[in-house]
């Protein structure tokens, strides 16, 4: 099937750093700071949001790869976003450069994969292999 997606698709979002984003609230660390996995969720949805909208119903896309570097930290209170960049299509591959800032500077960036999926399918093979473990 083909897709009407092509580079240069961009996608961004925004969040406040509240005490549920921390990495105290993640376990990812003991200070009230930005959490790494937070940055990364919100990449992630800046990616989903570049192409997602864009594909058949029915489908979708799902993240299987993730490379990035948590440059900065941010504090409670200040406003954080991502952006991601479509740079490669190979087939269902979809390769994204994305970079995380706040209010004063650059705290992340990196490369994420995603994978377009037929949800039905996908939702299936998911279901067959929660029923092995009964």
């Amino acid at each position: 099937m083909e897709f009407n997606l092509k580079t240069g698709l961009r996608g961004e979002i925004t969040e406040q750093v509240r005490e549920n984003n921390t990495a105290r609230r993640f376990g990812s660390g003991s200070i009230d700071v930005y959490a790494t996995p937070a940055m990364i969720g919100l990449m992630e949805k800046a990616a989903l949001s570049a192409v997602d909208p864009l594909l058949p119903e029915g489908f979708a896309t799902v993240g299987i790869d993730l490379a990035v570097q948590h440059l900065a930290a941010t504090p409670l209170g200040m406003t954080v976003k991502a952006k991601a960049e479509l740079t490669e299509l190979d087939g269902r591959r979809l390769v994204f450069r994305v970079e995380a800032a706040d209010e004063v500077e650059k705290i992340g960036e990196g490369q994420h994969q995603r994978f377009i999926i037929q949800v039905d399918k996908f939702l299936e093979k998911s279901a067959r292999k929660g029923a092995k473990r009964e």
